[in-house]
């Protein structure tokens, strides 16, 4: 009676350990005398429970890592802040238990050393503006030595990427000096075309008025060829023009507060022949 009980205190025992349920989602490792034995998938599986235990329950699902935001120096030798996060999934469980102890904190750490190797082979600009280059290489780097591990890289995303406190202050000193450096320019620009302006404006008003100084000169040469045409051939005309002019240079004179006296010769018109040299 005793040993009856024994033995069925023994077969629920071996029921217990033995009966396992799987979840969804994961695959658990089951291993034989310290020796990998098999996977079992979701659902009820029964294994021997002297011989066998479990010994990795390893999530089927996508995993997501973490980054932490790390310190870079660029090429530059400018410090910048990255972090990023890393979509994975277990691909070839054997290889994933038995091939790294912890692939999740191996990942993580190649992702670091990586990204560090990237972002420190660019100048600080090309850094920050070039996440999908960085996003690129960073999964190709790490995809192969993740294979090895029983592991599958789904993506890798670059969070933040900034510069550091530091940087930032210098980049703002360094914008302001760039943008009072530009206006300085403008202005001095503006100054010159000013100046440009009205060196060009007082040129065309010189060329203005060198042309109607010609066109006078012109006029007046013309004038004068033609009083000497006309003089030629009838000197009666002549006189009246100059006794004309005559007269009105006397009234000018004798319209001056200046003149007290005006002398008047006797013959205007004699004055005015001899003036042409008429007879």
């Amino acid at each position: 009676m005793e040993i009856s009980i024994i033995v069925l205190i023994l077969v629920i025992i071996a029921i217990v350990k033995g009966v396992r349920i799987v979840p969804q989602g994961e695959e658990w490792v089951v291993e034989r005398l310290g020796k990998f034995a098999g996977i079992i998938s979701p659902g009820l599986h029964v294994i021997n429970p002297v011989l066998s235990r479990i010994s990795y329950k390893v999530t089927t699902k996508d995993i997501i890592l973490d980054i932490p935001e790390q310190e870079v120096i660029t090429r530059d030798n400018a410090v910048i802040l990255a972090n990023a996060v890393a979509f994975i999934k277990v691909s070839n469980i054997e290889r994933a238990v038995y091939g790294i102890e912890n692939f999740r904190e191996a990942m993580r750490n190649m992702v670091q050393t990586n990204l560090r190797s990237i972002i420190g082979g660019m100048d600080l600009n090309h850094a920050l503006t070039s996440r999908d280059r960085i996003k690129t290489e960073l999964k190709i780097a790490i995809a192969d030595e993740a294979l090895d591990w029983g592991l599958t890289v789904k993506s890798v995303e670059i969070q933040d990427i900034k510069p550091s406190a530091n940087m930032q202050h210098a980049m703002e000193q360094q914008a302001s000096a760039e943008r009072e450096r530009v206006a300085v320019v403008t202005r001095a620009e503006g100054e010159k075309q000013s100046l440009i302006l009205n060196a060009e404006a007082r040129l065309e008003a010189a060329r203005k008025d060198a042309e109607a100084q010609m066109v006078a000169a012109n006029a007046s040469a013309e004038s004068i060829k033609m009083i000497s045409e006309v003089v030629k051939e009838n000197n009666t005309s002549a006189t009246f023009l100059l006794g004309d002019r005559y007269i009105q240079a006397l009234q000018k004179i004798s319209g001056s507060n200046n003149s007290k006296i005006v002398v008047l010769p006797g013959d205007v018109v004699s004055a005015v022949k001899n003036l042409i040299g008429s007879k």
